[in-house]
């Protein structure tokens, strides 16, 4: 205080302010904290409240700064002030107590305890120009700085001396984990045995029996160790490597494995090429390949999202486009095979999309006979769908035994006997993970309790189970917490852009120079937090493990993730502005998590529809419901109310094929009050439009036929034709089902009527060709009123031009129709075929609507056909699903199939149970035509029993109900049966009125009785 003694106070000022502004420029540069500004000095924190691994270190530099900066000042002040100028500065550390005290316009940070105070007494005990500090602060800059011993040095306030260094200078750097990182990967012990399964697979892939090895584990098991330690080792020589795994956010964005194990290893493609120069790459690559290959050119341009817009590719339905597709990588991989043994990679597979998982069930199939090794991991939770399967096996690996444990803490301590506590200790807590051996010990390396190098550690003091983290989190958690503050930043940054970071979104967001943000990642690498997965042609790094990405993720405060995601989403649409739709779901997720909630809704929306248009429907869903999240952060104005009706239009198409009827429901019921609200009559029209097909599936037939006049009312008021064709097809199903085909056929007729030409290709949003469904079920409806020729030519109409549009979904349909066209006449084996189609044809292979609805009849046809113990299989399955999901139209049809079936393996009380459900059920939804098929089974059952009397009341009750509807193949069957009973009561006269009826019934329709020959033996199947 003597440097501003008896001058005025705006003079001291001055003086002061320059001084006070190079000390705490020089703290701030070594990002320290200013904790107080005390008159003629301050008092600043390193490590504190924000840990630094080099706390000590940074203080000892700001201090030299600041004896630089004020030596340089001192000429300036000697010359405007005539004052000499100097500066002490004592440092020490040690633990220390940083509490806040604040309110909402004020926050300050008190610090208590010995260690404060004995840098205080350093500072007093410092000759100008210097800088003292303790032994306790030179053991951890030892090294960085140069000092000189002052000796022991008697402290006021202390009962003993201390020994005093004085830093001089900047000393050579060096780091206590130099030697660990140099060495790399630490020692790979164990896992003799799966290893040993590893090459034998291999053997056998390279003798052209393709190979599947699954390696299941919990986190930091070792599997991608195990994985690495293989596939780059001598057994892979002469192979072409492929390696991928799946983000964590895998399982909305459709085929991201399979598209960078494309992009960054076979293609070699970076964020500097653009859609034509990626068409250059992926052409001459194929075409050098094998030029045969050209046409699986257009999937894999798409893949990468450089396939031009007018191609004819993007025009596929969505089965299609995903058959081609996997026809397009398997296809690739089984002609390298040709060239070189190909081990390919999939790791993290529980995190995989449902496309990427179909495609691997694709290969697995198809590349039995191939040179293909293909090894993917995942975590115990998860099931794959391969086992059985020739050329599979599973590697389970389980914690490593104490042994391997004991093996890998000597590698990495050392065998001093001082050290057999801690390894005692250590294995015990690690549980045989040997990520979790890995951490702990490198927690305590960091924080001390051991030194030495890797192998040759000693404890240098006593720790206890509050000095090792309990747990991987806890380790990361405090292994992050220690780095400096810009390794730590830049850490977070790398985490809030993702498991998998490209180098040069991370400089772009960061905001740090080049040189500084690579010194940086040399120091993350050093301590093993990223490492390097690509050199060439672009750097990206990605995290040693998932649990290091989101312990660094979530250490970052709210508002700075805001603040982050922000900036990755405006610097991604710079980066990759020419193939966003390759980076929609990561946008997707940077926006929402970024609450840039209109951008969310945006990249969600597109990212659903991609999904959609893949057939990712469980995907889709995920990412439309987080749209519909996004959007309630949005004002609640027009614009975002017709956003929220048209997306929980988008949920209800894409749970349409999983089935899901309570959710549909909800968003139809949202939807509907929110039309309502807004009185948007096209809405309402599409709602209604849903309501009709939604109440149909739940056997609410009124309501779904008066749901569909509301929809046809406002298609024509409005002039909407989609509309209009789209409400038909559900319409129609609603009089359909209860046997009014007739009226059916009024609004299943419009269409086949009116979509003709080009617009029998007509889609209108749907997942059908409207024109080949509609006359699917008009010969359905012809069938059930023994009209066959005309159901045959119908059908095969619905069928042709389903093929002519190449559309899988439609073939299915159009199998199903012509299926049950043969199984109301009787030709069960052909009624099989074409059942057996509509599955095959991809329709239905990942739909529980679509299974439910075709194996039903499959099931009964199987039956019939000599197979009944794999019809009753069928038919179980298909009721399971159908009661599971809330499937209830025909519901009571299948009741009375599996019935029948039971009747036929002799389980009497199983049939009658079954056909006294589906008898009820139909009269509870009021389907009279299946109506009429349970009392018939029924009848059947009471013959079976031998109570004639009850038979025929249920056959007089069939016959009744198929006259009223025009059912003439079931009246002809409820006649013969009726007579057959007659006849058993010797009422010959009346049974010969009955057979005579039946037999003149059946010659017309060229039909066959159930499990009998045809009546007309000049016609054959």
């Amino acid at each position: 205080m003597e440097l501003i003694a008896e001058r005025d106070p705006e003079e001291a000022q001055q003086i002061l302010d320059p001084i006070i502004e190079r000390m705490m420029e020089a703290v701030h540069h070594y990002e320290g904290m200013v904790n107080r500004v005390m008159g003629d000095g301050v008092m600043a924190l390193f490590g504190a409240p924000v840990a630094h691994e080099d706390h000590a270190v940074r203080a000892c530099y700001a201090g030299l700064r600041m004896q630089e900066r004020i030596s340089q000042y001192a000429i300036e002040a000697r010359r405007l002030h005539a004052l000499p100028v100097t500066l002490r500065v004592g440092i020490n550390s040690g633990e220390i107590v940083v509490s806040s005290i604040g309110n909402d316009l004020f926050v300050d940070f008190t610090v208590v305890g010995e260690t404060a105070h004995l840098a205080a007494r350093m500072e007093q005990l410092a000759i100008p120009g210097t800088v003292l500090t303790t032994a306790n602060t030179f053991r951890l800059v030892e090294g960085y700085v140069e000092a000189k011993p002052l000796g022991l040095v008697s402290v006021k306030g202390l009962g003993h001396p201390i020994e005093v260094y004085e830093v001089t200078g900047g000393g050579a750097e060096r780091t206590r984990l130099q030697a660990a990182a140099s060495r790399g990967l630490t020692q790979f012990v164990g896992r003799d045995l799966e290893k040993t399964q590893l090459r034998q697979a291999l053997e056998e892939a390279r003798a052209a029996h393709g190979q599947v090895v699954a390696v299941v584990g919990e986190p930091g098991i070792g599997k991608s160790r195990l994985i690495h330690e293989f596939v780059h080792s001598n057994d892979t020589d002469g192979c072409l490597l492929l390696e991928t795994n799946s983000a964590s956010y895998g399982h909305s964005a459709s085929y991201l494995p399979v598209t960078e194990l494309l992009r960054n290893f076979y293609f070699q493609i970076t964020h500097r090429d653009n859609a034509r120069s990626i068409r250059e790459k992926v052409t001459t690559k194929i075409l050098n390949l094998d030029p045969s290959l050209e046409y699986i050119i257009p999937p894999m341009l798409d893949l990468l999202d450089a396939l031009e817009a007018e191609h004819p590719f993007q025009s596929l339905d969505p089965i299609q486009h995903r058959q081609f597709t996997y026809q397009a990588i398997t296809r690739l991989l089984l002609t390298e095979n040709l060239r070189q043994p190909v081990v390919a990679v999939f790791e993290d597979l529980h995190w995989n999309d449902s496309l990427t998982i179909g495609l691997l069930n694709e290969l697995v199939v198809d590349a039995r006979d191939a040179r293909l090794l293909l090894i993917v991991s995942y975590r115990p939770e998860y099931r794959d769908q391969w086992e059985g399967r020739p050329g599979y096996r599973q590697l389970r690996l389980n914690p490593l035994p104490s042994e391997d444990v004991s093996e890998l803490l000597q590698g990495l301590l050392g065998s001093e006997p001082d050290l057999i506590p801690l390894k005692n200790f250590i294995l015990g807590r690690a549980g045989g993970n040997p990520f979790f051996v890995e951490e702990i010990v490198r927690a305590l390396i960091e924080t001390n309790a051991l030194e030495g190098t890797r192998g040759k550690y000693q404890l240098v003091r006593q720790i206890s189970e509050t000095e090792v983290p309990p747990t991987v989190q806890a380790v990361l958690a405090a292994r992050i917490d220690a780095l400096t503050t810009a390794e730590k930043r830049l850490l977070q940054d790398a985490a809030v852009i993702g498991h998998d970071v490209p180098f040069a979104l991370l400089h772009a967001t960061c905001g740090m120079k080049e040189d500084e943000v690579r010194g940086l990642l040399a120091n993350l690498q050093a301590s093993e937090f990223l490492y390097t997965t690509q050199l060439f042609p672009d750097i990206q790094l990605t995290f040693k493990h998932s649990l290091t990405h989101d312990v660094a993720y979530s250490g970052l405060r709210h508002a700075r993730r805001r603040e982050m995601h922000e900036r990755v989403v405006q610097k991604m649409e710079t980066i990759y502005r020419d193939r966003i739709d390759e980076q929609v779901e990561r946008l997707a997720d940077h926006a929402l998590r970024g609450h840039l909630f209109d951008k969310a809704v945006q990249y969600l929306r597109r990212a659903g529809a991609k999904a959609t248009d893949r057939e990712a429907y469980p995907e889709a869903v995920v990412l439309f419901e987080k749209a519909l999240e996004a959007l309630s952060h949005l004002p609640d104005d027009q614009a975002h109310l017709e956003q929220a009706i048209d997306l929980r239009f988008d949920l209800r198409n894409a749970l349409q094929p999983l089935g899901d009827r309570k959710r549909i429901a909800r968003y139809l019921d949202d939807a509907e009050q929110l039309a309502d609200r807004l009185n948007d009559k096209r809405r309402m029209g599409w709602v209604q439009s849903y309501f009709t097909e939604q109440f149909w599936m739940l056997g609410r037939y009124a309501e779904s036929a008066a749901a569909g006049e509301r929809a046809l009312n406002a298609a024509r008021e409005l002039n909407d034709v989609p509309l209009h064709v789209v409400t038909n097809l559900p319409l129609g199903l609603a009089y359909h089902t209860r046997g009014n085909y007739a009226a059916a056929n009024r609004y299943f007729g419009w269409n086949a009527e009116n979509l003709k030409g080009e617009l029998a290709g007509e889609r209108f949003g749907m997942f059908v060709l409207p024109s080949a469904f509609a006359r699917s079920f008009i010969a359905w409806g012809l069938a059930e009123t023994g009209e066959f020729a005309e159901a045959y030519t119908v059908g095969e109409q619905a069928l042709q031009i389903s093929e002519d549009h190449n559309h899988p979904f439609s073939i299915g349909y159009a199998h199903l129709g012509l299926g049950v066209v043969a199984l109301r006449q009787g030709r069960f084996r052909r009624a099989v075929r074409s059942f057996e189609r509509s599955l095959a044809a991809g329709a239905f292979a990942d739909s529980p609507v679509g299974f439910a609805y075709v194996s039903l009849h499959l099931g009964y046809a199987l039956t019939f056909n000599g197979r009944p113990s794999e019809g009753i299989s069928i038919l179980e399955e298909s009721i399971r699903i159908a009661e599971t999901r809330g499937f209830a139209a025909r519901h009571s049809l299948r009741l009375a199939y599996v019935s029948e079936a039971y009747l036929l393996a002799n389980r009497i009380e199983d049939a009658l149970a079954a056909g006294s459900r589906a008898l009820a059920l139909a009269r509870a939804h009021e389907e009279s035509a299946n109506e009429a098929y349970a009392l018939r089974v029924l009848g059947e059952i009471e013959r079976r029993n031998g109570r004639m009397v009850e038979s025929r009341s249920r056959f007089d009750a069939a016959l009744r109900l198929s006259r009223e509807m025009g059912m003439r193949p079931l009246e002809a069957h409820c006649d013969r049966a009726l007579g057959q009973i007659l006849e058993a009561e010797r009422q010959h006269e009346a049974a010969e009125a009955f057979r005579e009826r039946a037999t003149t019934l059946a010659r017309a329709m060229s039909m066959h009785f159930w499990g009998e020959p045809l009546v007309d033996s000049s016609t054959s199947e």
